[in-house]
């Protein structure tokens, strides 16, 4: 939730978001070494004005899976905050129904956003054991932004890129998210309730990218079209 969002108008992804995201996708770093699953870390605002939302990504969580399936798989952990001081990260999970079952049992809380402990919680994992991405889902942010700056740098110098979803308009977030999403050299890009597909469509070349690469987003957009299609001149041209 966040203070005078609801005052703020809203605004769709555009082609011009879009095509950047991608771009930043398809020349991310790639940190993977061959025979081994992807890893990505998956966060969610879990507050009180993200259940649509967060339904909604279950759904595209298990396609997820499905996506990567033929390029060796792909390990994914379900963080989130919510209530008073709430944060969960769940543990590996391989299996698409696994994935389900915990997103379906979650509801959503009213509270503070808490993304300091998402950055550090990603970059914790990183030092442990190698992590190709962070996804975050968010609408707000109310929290220091030098600190998450700060935290966002520390990640970056992990090579983890992170590729933040910024629904609706709040200008403090978008400020923030474009902030996170530059020092781990990840992307950024708004969507709103009416742009579900292209949230689908986005989600899955990040787990596309975390499994397989920019080989696999080429493959991906020739089977896909649509939003995806966008990569493969990307990835050509890197």
């Amino acid at each position: 939730m966040a203070s005078g969002k609801d005052n703020l108008p809203t605004k769709k992804a555009s082609a011009d978001d879009v095509n950047a995201f991608l771009q930043k996708v398809a020349t991310a770093p790639k940190n993977k070494a061959a025979g081994e699953r992807g890893r990505l870390i998956f966060a969610l605002d879990a507050t009180a004005s993200r259940q649509p939302t967060w339904d909604r990504a279950a759904q595209i969580q298990a396609e997820m899976f499905a996506e990567t399936a033929n390029l060796g798989g792909l390990e994914i952990q379900v963080v989130f905050y919510r209530g008073f001081g709430e944060f969960r990260a769940s543990s590996w999970l391989t299996e698409p129904s696994d994935m389900l079952r915990l997103m379906t049992s979650v509801y959503c809380m009213a509270g503070e956003t808490q993304i300091r402990k998402v950055l550090s919680h990603a970059t914790n994992e990183a030092k442990h054991k190698r992590v190709n991405a962070l996804v975050f889902v968010g609408d707000c942010v109310e929290e220091d932004v030098d600190h998450l700056g700060a935290l966002a740098g520390e990640l970056g110098l992990l090579g983890v890129p992170a590729f933040l979803f910024h629904e609706g308009f709040d200008p403090i977030a978008e400020f923030a998210f474009k902030e996170i999403a530059r020092l781990t050299n990840g992307a950024c890009c708004r969507f709103d309730a009416s742009s579900a597909n292209v949230l689908k469509e986005l989600l899955s070349a990040v787990a596309v990218y975390a499994a397989g690469g920019r080989a696999a987003l080429d493959d991906l957009a020739k089977k896909r079209g649509g939003e995806t299609l966008r990569i493969a001149h990307q990835v050509k041209g890197g």
